[in-house]
């Protein structure tokens, strides 16, 4: 059994859900995952006796991940070890460690399963933990974008594990200092530019120093912040002469950064980052990317929460299908009082139709696996 681990300060805030099982110093289960910690003495609390149970993915020769607990394509359940599987990588590369790219590449198997058995709930976990992410929650969400924007874009299926790899491995440069910048709230000084701009040939000299050698690994994470208008760096390449894996990574970065909280800015709602992603198709992207974001997002995305026309408020768990959906399941009912019972409701048919979306300023506490149908 995984020893257990003190909760680092910093790694939880008020308002968003909590990422991992939280535990007692005999193993016991304080706080389930989805729960919201409401105030600073919950939080205090929580830094004071919380543990977690960190597990690295790790993946059978034959490609079947060895966790053997049957949820390994439950991206809820999988969250904490996605994260302790990317920090430990992530680290090992920067230590110049020989399994260094093992590990990238098993988390990298491992989000593919998750995405393509369930991208749902895939795109369910972005939404709901894009309040204020860590990078490394941050480099998760890029690469389950990624793996859903090139399957509907139509990218062969033998480059999509090297893009993945390198969503996971693109800002690793910038680890050390991301999240001091994502609390700046004030224009960028010229050294915290130029880490900035350097950040992907950084990366990649990290990478060849752990031993890794993939040209097409180096080549999307260098041209990941070049744009087909001929804007972007280092080299301000243009159209054809950017592979269309970069420009995907690039977009799943776009996004994500339009869907989460800065120290200068609020996050944007799904309606407004949506309109911005329609509006990069013309030639800052090549055009079928971001309509195949949309196409994925859909109007209301999985992970939202939305107010019904019976006053009912919901999380959006699936993407319509047909002429049936988007599927929610409720979470207050239509007097504002919480929700235990597992309610799906159909916004196609009438009464259950989406009135608004909903952005509360605390997110409601929810059991995740069990809203999106999986087994306790």
């Amino acid at each position: 059994m995984t020893s257990l681990v003190r909760i680092a300060p910093g790694a939880l805030t008020i308002g968003r859900p909590l990422p991992w099982e939280v535990y007692d110093s005999d193993g016991s289960v304080l706080l389930c995952q989805g729960y919201v910690i409401q105030n600073d003495s919950q939080l205090e609390q929580l830094f004071e006796r919380g543990l977690f149970k960190p597990r690295i993915i790790e993946v059978h020769q034959e490609g079947n991940e060895a966790s053997g607990d049957g949820a390994d394509c439950n991206p809820f359940a999988r969250y904490p070890d996605y994260l302790h599987t990317l920090e430990n990588a992530l680290a090992a590369v920067a230590n110049g460690e020989p399994e260094a790219h093992g590990q990238i590449q098993d988390l990298a198997h491992a989000l593919e399963r998750a995405c393509i058995h369930a991208p749902d709930s895939c795109l369910a976990l972005v939404h709901l933990y894009s309040t204020g992410p860590t990078i490394h929650e941050q480099i998760i969400f890029y690469a389950i974008l990624c793996q859903l924007i090139a399957r509907q874009f139509g990218l062969d299926e033998q480059r999509i594990p090297v893009l993945t790899e390198a969503a996971l491995s693109a800002n690793l440069a910038l680890v050390p200092i991301a999240d001091k910048l994502n609390a700046v709230n004030k224009v960028l000084n010229s050294e915290q530019r130029s880490v900035i701009s350097k950040h992907p040939q950084r990366s990649i000299l990290a990478l060849q120093a752990a031993g890794i050698d993939n040209d097409l690994l180096f080549t999307i994470i260098a041209q990941h912040h070049e744009q087909a208008d001929g804007s972007g760096y280092p080299k301000g390449l243009s159209g054809a002469d950017i592979r269309p894996e970069a420009e995907i990574l690039a977009l799943a970065e776009r996004y994500i950064a339009m869907i989460t909280k800065r120290a200068y800015r609020k996050r944007m709602n799904v309606t407004a980052a949506r309109k911005l992603i329609a509006n990069l198709a013309d030639g800052t992207f090549r055009p079928a990317l971001p309509k195949a974001l949309l196409q994925i997002l859909g109007e209301y995305p999985p992970g939202t929460l939305v107010r019904l026309e019976n006053n009912e408020v919901g999380v959006i768990t699936g993407r319509p299908v047909r002429a049936r959906g988007p599927f929610v399941q409720i979470v207050f009912d239509a007097s504002g009082k919480s929700s235990d019972a597992r309610l799906e409701r159909d916004t196609s048919v009438p009464y259950f139709g989406i009135q608004a979306l909903e952005e509360p300023d605390i997110m409601p506490s929810m059991n995740f696996s069990s809203m999106w149908g999986f087994p306790d």
